[in-house]
């Protein structure tokens, strides 16, 4: 899988898992719901671009693959087959990839990552103080 490809698929990832578990096989055939959070509505619109681009059996593998997941969303094996289709289509169309990219959320992605006892994780801190019996003064 190119490096390229890879990226994809981990962006759009987290979308299309929430949508999955959101809205399960469903998710070819609802609309927007306003019950749903945006993450997994993002990830619905996403499925669906996929899912529309591919010819019938493609449909179908997607489809299973989706089923798979809603119905066993710890499942490593169905979640690297569902994440498979996804890199098939978007290997096969650049044209998918730009579609996706419009849906992305646009700013910066952020990933902030705390390790270890009282560890502090922050976009942006203004006071961070960590352990026992800290006073703040300003």
């Amino acid at each position: 899988m190119s490096a390229e490809i890879a990226q994809w698929v981990e962006q759009v990832w987290p979308y299309v898992a929430s949508a999955v578990g959101a809205y399960g096989v469903a998710v070819f055939q609802r609309a927007e719901d306003a019950a749903v959070d945006a993450t997994a509505n993002t990830g619905r619109r996403m499925l669906q671009a996929v899912w529309g681009r591919r010819d019938e059996r493609g449909q179908a593998e997607l489809e299973a693959a989706v089923q798979d997941v809603a119905e066993a969303p710890d499942d490593t094996d169905a979640v690297g087959a569902m994440r498979q289709q996804i890199k098939w289509a978007l290997q096969d169309d650049a044209g998918l990839r730009t579609e996706l990219a419009g849906l992305l959320p646009t700013g910066e992605p952020v990933q902030v990552t705390a390790s270890g006892t009282r560890a502090v994780a922050a976009k942006t801190v203004g006071v961070a103080i960590t352990g026992d019996n800290n006073t703040v003064q300003r």
